[in-house]
């Protein structure tokens, strides 16, 4: 847990340090807070993956996970080691982002959403592996509806605008075009 951009009283911090280490110990699998004060200049993926590589987070088998925030862009980031692609997908990371720190963050509370995206994932990594793929390959379906159906409502939008703008016109036309 680092806050290096000062987000958390010290006792925010202590606890969920505390709760870090002891997902750590239960199921080998490590979660990293890290708040920063920017970017400095890169983008939050590629911070983020340079961060988890210097950090070292996880084990020989990358069983790792970052949560990072950096406030003064407004840009947040769960970067995944590949021991935990299968269990922590971007699918499930877009989720908890969206679902459990996004609405907190935007409610002025940095705090709570850090602790509810720590809440998530390590719920998450305490699951048995057949359980959080399962989670994850539902999560994965979820996002792949929710694609498909956004393809529907945009389509619709597109059809309207040409009907609109393309048929109607030439029916104007066909029938005499504008009179004066």
């Amino acid at each position: 847990m680092v806050d290096a951009a000062n987000l958390l009283t010290p006792a925010q911090e202590q606890a969920l340090s505390q709760k870090l280490i002891a997902q750590k110990q239960a199921s080998g699998r490590s979660l990293v807070v890290a708040t920063i004060p920017d970017l400095q200049g890169y983008d939050i993926s590629d911070y983020g993956y340079r961060l988890g590589r210097a950090w070292g987070i996880g084990d020989k088998n990358s069983n790792g996970a970052l949560l990072i925030v950096a406030p003064a862009e407004r840009k947040l980031r769960i970067e995944v080691g590949y021991g935990l692609e299968g269990i922590l997908t971007d699918a499930l990371s877009s989720q908890i982002i969206r679902n459990d720190i996004r609405p907190r963050f935007k409610d002025g509370d940095m705090a709570a959403g850090i602790a509810a995206g720590v809440d998530a994932i390590t719920t998450l990594l305490a699951l048995p592996p057949e359980q959080a793929k399962a989670q994850a390959a539902k999560a994965e379906e979820d996002a792949r509806r929710s694609r498909d159906n956004g393809g529907g409502i945009v389509g619709f939008w597109i059809i309207l605008f040409i009907v609109f703008f393309v048929v109607l016109p030439m029916l104007s036309r066909a029938r005499g075009g504008r009179r004066y």
